[in-house]
C-alpha cells in the first residue's frame, strides 16, 4: 500500500536505518544514546511533540548526536480514527517543537486524504505557517518491541531474520516496550556490526 511513501532505503550497500519511535522518554531515549554512541552509529528518533515539551533536554541531546529527528504527531494520535483536520493540526503542533519534515503516523495508519494533505501542504485550507511538505517515513521490519505478549528474544528474531541492506527498523524509546527494546537493540547492533554493516540516519 502507498507505494509513494518510504518503506526502506533502496541500494544494496549493507547499510541499516535504525528508527526510535514515542520519545523522548527520561530512561529509554537516553539508553538508546549510549548504545548507539558504543557503536558509533546513527538513527533517526520519530518523537511525540508533547514528550519533547517535556524532555527538552533529552531531544536537544539525540540532535547533539548527530541524530535526525521526525514527527509523530503532538498526541500520538491514529489517523484511521481521527477527524482529518484535527489530525492535521495535531502534526502542525508537534511541528512548533520538532524541526523536521519527516514524518511517522503513529501505528502506521494514515488514510490517502491524509497523506494527500502533508504531500501538499500548500494546497490545503487548514493554517500551517507555511510549512514543508511532509516526507512521510514507514518501514520493512517492524521489531514489534511493543507488543508485551512478544519476548524480548524473538523481537530480536524479527529483526535478524527478516533485515536486508537499506532495511528501516522500528524500535520505541517508550516505557511499554522497555523490556523488549532494552534487550533486543544492543544485541541488533552487535549482530549487524559483526557482519559490517552501518547505522545510519534518514
Amino acid at each position: 500500500m502507498y507505494p509513494s511513501l518510504l518503506w526502506n532505503m533502496p541500494g544494496n550497500e549493507k547499510n541499516m536505518y535504525l528508527t526510535f519511535d514515542d520519545g523522548p522518554h527520561e530512561t529509554a531515549t537516553l539508553f538508546v544514546l549510549d548504545q548507539l554512541k558504543q557503536f558509533n552509529a546513527k538513527a533517526s528518533f520519530f518523537c511525540i511533540g508533547k514528550n519533547v515539551v517535556a524532555y527538552p533536554e533529552i531531544y536537544r541531546q539525540i540532535l547533539d548526536d548527530g541524530h535526525t529527528v521526525g514527527n509523530h504527531t503532538h498526541n500520538h494520535l491514529k489517523g484511521w480514527t481521527t477527524d482529518d483536520a484535527v489530525y492535521i493540526k495535531n502534526i502542525y503542533e508537534a511541528k512548533k517543537y520538532i524541526d523536521s519534515d519527516l514524518f511517522r503516523p503513529p501505528y502506521g495508519k494514515i488514510t490517502k486524504f491524509q497523506m494527500n494533505l502533508l504531500h501538499n501542504t500548500e494546497k490545503n485550507n487548514i493554517e500551517n505557517t507555511g510549512a514543508p511538505n511532509f516526507k512521510i517515513i514507514m518501514w520493512d521490519i517492524l521489531s514489534g518491541d511493543f507488543d508485551t505478549k512478544l519476548s524480548p528474544e524473538k523481537c530480536l528474531q524479527n529483526i535478524i531474520l527478516k533485515s536486508r541492506p537499506g532495511s528501516i527498523v522500528v524500535f520505541h524509546d517508550s516505557s511499554k516496550a522497555w523490556d523488549r527494546m532494552s534487550y533486543a537493540l544492543p544485541k541488533t547492533l552487535e549482530h549487524f556490526s559483526g557482519k559490517g554493516y552501518s547505522f545510519k540516519a534518514l
